[in-house]
C-alpha cells in the first residue's frame, strides 16, 4: 500500500497564496490514482480557526474513509490553552491520527508536545528550517514521534536539511518526509545514513504533483520491504497506537484503542478495519 503522508485540505481564509487560500482535490486525487496512490493523510491549508478548517477537513475524511486520513492542524500562540480540547475533538469524533503544526504560524509548545503524548498521536511539525529544535523536542518528549516535512526545509536549504540528517540518525524518535526535496542527494543520503525505517513518502499536495513526488522516491532503488516502510510502513506503524479518550497532561486513557488497519497491511496483524 502507498500512502501519501503529507497533503492539504479545504479552504483556507486568507488570500495571500495557494497555502492560505484553497486546497482542492481533484486534480490530486486524479494524479495520485494515476500513480497508484492508494491512501492520502490530509490536513487543513493556513487557516486563522484550525477548529473550522479541522471540521471542514474531517467532512472530506469522512466523504472517503477508506481513502483518508487526518491530522488535525492547531496554532501554537491562537489556540494556546485550548489545544488538548481541539485535539480531543479531532481524535475522539473525526477519527484523526496526528497533530500538524507549522513554524510560519509560531514555534511548536509544550501544550502541543504533552498533547500529543496523551493522545499517543505523530506530529508533523514543519520546522521552517529551524532544525536545531528537534535537539530539544527529541530529548523532552522522548514518548513523543515527530516527522519533520520536506527534510526539514521546503526553501532547500540544504544545510538544515544536512542538519537534520544528523538528527534522525541519533534520535529514534525523529522521522522525516520526502515531500518538496529538490536537492536528490540529501534525499540519498537521509536514507542511507538514518535508514529507510525514518523516511516517510509524502507529496505536499494538493500543490505538488503526487506522481513526480513518488517518483523521487522509487529511484533511490530501495530493496523492496525497505521501500514498503517508505511508501506506507512507517507512517502505519506511528499511528497504531493513537488512544481514544486519553486524559489531559499525559494520564492513563480511559480507553486505549490502537489504530487498526487492513489485515492485508503487512506491517500489522489487526484483522479489523481502521473503518
Amino acid at each position: 500500500m502507498i500512502i501519501d503522508c503529507h497533503c492539504h485540505a479545504g479552504t483556507g481564509d486568507g488570500l495571500t497564496g495557494p497555502s492560505d487560500t484553497k486546497a482542492p482535490l481533484k486534480a490530486y486525487l486524479r494524479r495520485a490514482s494515476e500513480a497508484g496512490i492508494q491512501r492520502t493523510v490530509l490536513f487543513a491549508a493556513f487557516h486563522s480557526d484550525y477548529a473550522s478548517a479541522n471540521a471542514e477537513v474531517a467532512r472530506i475524511v469522512a466523504s472517503r474513509p477508506n481513502r483518508f486520513y487526518g491530522l488535525a492542524f492547531v496554532h501554537p500562540e491562537r489556540d494556546r490553552g485550548r489545544v488538548y480540547e481541539l485535539v480531543k475533538v479531532a481524535v475522539e469524533r473525526y477519527g484523526f491520527v496526528g497533530i500538524k503544526v507549522h513554524r510560519h504560524d509560531a514555534r511548536i509548545t509544550r501544550e502541543i508536545c504533552e498533547t500529543a503524548r496523551a493522545f499517543a498521536l505523530p506530529v508533523l511539525y514543519d520546522v521552517a528550517g529551524e532544525v536545531s529544535v528537534c535537539e530539544l523536542l527529541a530529548q523532552e518528549y522522548p514518548g513523543v514521534n515527530f516527522i519533520i516535512p520536506h527534510l526539514g526545509s521546503f526553501a532547500d536549504d540544504w544545510r538544515a536539511q544536512l542538519a537534520l540528517i544528523d538528527h534522525l540518525v541519533r534520535h529514534r524518535n525523529l522521522f522525516a518526509d520526502t515531500a518538496g526535496v529538490r536537492r536528490f542527494d540529501l534525499l540519498e543520503q537521509a536514507v542511507k545514513r538514518a535508514g529507510p525505517a525514518k523516511i516517510l513518502f509524502g507529496s505536499d499536495g494538493p500543490w505538488l504533483h503526487p506522481g513526480v513526488e513518488l517518483a523521487k522516491v522509487r529511484v533511490l532503488g530501495l530493496l523492496p520491504w525497505d521501500e514498503q516502510l517508505v511508501l506506507g510502513g512507517n507512517f502505519l506503524r506511528l499511528i497504531r497506537a493513537v488512544r481514544r479518550g486519553a486524559k489531559p497532561g499525559g494520564g492513563l486513557p480511559v480507553r486505549a484503542a490502537a489504530v487498526l488497519v487492513e489485515a492485508s497491511d503487512p506491517w500489522h496483524g489487526s484483522s479489523s478495519p481502521f473503518f
